[in-house]
């Protein structure tokens, strides 16, 4: 008599499309992520059309980059991704639903790539489509000024695009964080001292190694990224997106780190 073995297997496999799936769910379905999404949306618009609607020829701002003039809201809107990105990893620690998400996938690093992927696309999405409107409804009021531009002047696409991913990366370096430090309070005060607050103190210094070195922190490179034209004191759109993707990359790869080697 012959005997046939057969394994069963699991219904379920974790795969990657589904370690995806499981965070853009947790994203989406959690009201944090409309308010600062829309906040950051809110912003960027409300005070673009505000600076076209007030703005005249001749003026203070008249030698400001158009692009940077309509798009004055995104530091505004990026605090607004900045808190989003500390919750997407932070969040979960002070909620305990971390423990949950690594013991359904006990690896441990695709569940933070995940929701980097996650939190990237979203942001950059939602961003670059509200920089293109912001763009065109400021110049609506601004066609018959000296700040007149359209989408097929010089710069002005790759200064669009450039604006949506230095708010992107600036997101992913909080989320970076958030997952490094395991803490909401912990993560912001550390953007803020870090990231906002550090560059202004190293920049009393009277060293132009310094000041080189500072035209390459996350702030002052991302500024670099949303113009259109080059800004004096600032770093080139190639190297300041390389400077940025490092600091990003960087502080993800010390919460990857930690995340594998400590308790949760």
């Amino acid at each position: 008599m012959t005997t046939t073995h057969s394994t069963a297997s699991p219904p379920y496999r974790i795969t990657p499309p589904r370690i995806l799936r499981a965070e853009w769910h947790k994203l989406r379905s959690l009201r944090s992520t409309w308010i600062t999404v829309i906040s950051a949306v809110v912003m960027v618009l409300g005070v673009g059309l505000i600076m076209g609607a007030t703005y005249t020829s001749g003026g203070g701002d008249s030698d400001v980059d158009t692009v940077v003039l309509t798009l004055y809201g995104s530091m505004l809107g990026q605090i607004c991704l900045v808190v989003l990105g500390i919750l997407t990893t932070a969040g979960e620690y002070a909620t305990g639903m971390i423990r949950s998400s690594l013991t359904a996938v006990p690896a441990r690093l695709p569940v933070l790539w995940a929701k980097a992927a996650v939190f990237a696309t979203t942001a950059f999405t939602v961003m670059l489509a509200t920089s293109v409107i912001t763009f065109a409804a400021a110049q609506a009021f601004l066609h018959d000024t000296d700040q007149a531009a359209s989408f097929t002047d010089p710069g002005v696409l790759r200064a669009l695009v450039g604006n949506a991913g230095a708010l992107t990366l600036m997101g992913l370096l909080a989320l970076g964080l958030g997952a490094l430090l395991r803490s909401v309070p912990g993560a912001i005060g550390a953007f803020i001292g870090g990231v906002m607050i550090l560059p202004e103190i190293l920049g009393m210094l009277p060293y132009d190694v310094v000041e080189r070195a500072i035209m390459y922190f996350p702030t002052q490179a991302a500024g670099a990224l949303g113009s259109a034209t080059p800004i004096e004191g600032t770093a080139t759109p190639g190297p300041a997106l390389l400077a940025l993707s490092l600091w990003a990359g960087t502080t993800l790869a010390a919460a990857a780190l930690t995340l594998k080697r400590r308790d949760v």
